[in-house]
């Protein structure tokens, strides 16, 4: 299924956040983006130099004229424009029960101007009340009123945690029920972080109209943020965009992705100058046991030693979910190991196809094309 996502937001002329960021975000992961327009904003990496709002009732005319005629099995709704606006989409949403709604309350761009005002920072309780989950980070937080404020409101609250300081970031994925999720990585010291906020809310979007979970949703939606960090094409002067453009294999992950071949090698320098030269990029070397390759459509290729993988090729599989596969194969009669987290920072789990060809299912995110060792 092709989710339809509607995105409620402003645009970016400069195309790194806002709907610009949203559609790119949409499309990647397989979805339909479909917009109404809250604000046209002159902007680029320094800064924000104008905003124009969008009015109130042109806002509603889009979300009208597109669910009415497409269809939406999502809402991200991000900056919001106005305080007559915000309310006003809230009760056009209040009567689209069981549609997901991902609100991040924009409040500043990332180059520090200022998106919304007072009033229409007090008009997002309405939108708190009727979204499905709610992404602030920190500073937005407190300006809503803290963690407790916005729990009352009964929407799920992931707290992004890139504004606060040290070496590891940390994101709180608060349920409605009241259970907690920690995801925790290492932050990626980049200049060019400009729409990660509105990318991780679309993202989220996307993956709650395919039918993910919520926790699911988010943990793809991370992994699509932080390898758009990582491929930042180094636009502009300031705060310069991502590269949505290159995560392609490393986040669509609602079935079995195959990214990843094994193959023996015999001679290592022979082999790795053969792959270089087909013009695959050079990703890990290990000398003489081993290295990594990786394809300009994002897909991977090692080689490897052939007595580590039994002089046979080995293909992977990306799972989303690796323990549910497993279950079900078990189910169904197939020998499959269980899943082992391995030196390399991958969790696999081994079987062969009814030929004998060996497969490993496995979870990787970061690690299959950024390791820590990776080659600069």
């Amino acid at each position: 299924m092709t989710p339809r996502i509607l995105i409620v937001a402003g645009s970016d002329s400069g195309g790194g956040a806002g709907i610009q960021a949203d559609i790119k975000t949409v499309t990647m992961l397989g979805g339909h983006a479909m917009t109404a327009i809250t604000a046209i904003t002159a902007q680029n990496t320094l800064g924000v130099q104008a905003v124009h709002p969008v009015p109130t009732d042109m806002v509603i005319a889009q979300i009208d004229s597109v669910v009415s005629d497409l269809g939406v099995d999502a809402v991200k709704i991000g900056m919001i424009g106005a305080a007559e606006t915000a309310i006003a989409v809230a009760d056009r949403l209040e009567a689209m029960p069981g549609v997901p709604v991902v609100f991040d309350p924009v409040m500043v761009a990332t180059s520090g101007s200022v998106l919304a005002d007072a009033a229409t920072i007090a008009a997002f309780a309405r939108l708190i009340r009727i979204a499905t989950v709610v992404t602030p980070n920190l500073p937005e937080l407190t300006a809503l009123g803290g963690e407790n404020v916005v729990r009352e409101q009964g929407a799920a609250l992931l707290i992004k945690g890139g504004h606060a300081e040290g070496d590891t970031l940390v994101d709180r994925l608060i349920l409605a029920d009241g259970g907690e999720i920690r995801w925790s990585d290492p932050r990626i010291d980049t200049l060019h972080s400009h729409g990660t906020g509105c990318t991780l809310a679309s993202a989220i979007a996307t993956g709650l109209g395919q039918g993910m979970t919520l926790a699911d949703a988010v943990a793809r939606a991370r992994t699509f943020v932080r390898v758009a960090l990582r491929e930042a094409p180094g636009f502009g002067g300031g705060h310069g965009p991502m590269g949505h453009q290159a995560v392609r294999l490393d986040s669509d992950l609602c079935g079995p992705v195959l990214n990843q071949v094994t193959l023996p090698l015999i001679d290592y320098a022979a082999s790795a100058a053969f792959y270089r030269l087909l013009g695959l990029r050079q990703i890990v070397e290990s000398a003489p046991r081993y290295a990594r390759f990786e394809s300009a459509g994002g897909a991977t290729l090692s080689i490897e030693t052939a007595d580590e993988i039994a002089g046979k090729p080995v293909v992977f599989l990306e799972c989303g979910d690796l323990d549910a596969l497993v279950q079900r194969l078990r189910a169904a009669g197939v020998a499959v190991s269980a899943p082992v987290l391995e030196d390399w920072g991958w969790r696999e789990a081994r079987l062969a196809d009814p030929a004998g060809n060996a497969i490993r299912l496995y979870q990787a995110g970061e690690n299959r094309r950024y390791p820590p060792w990776r080659l600069a």
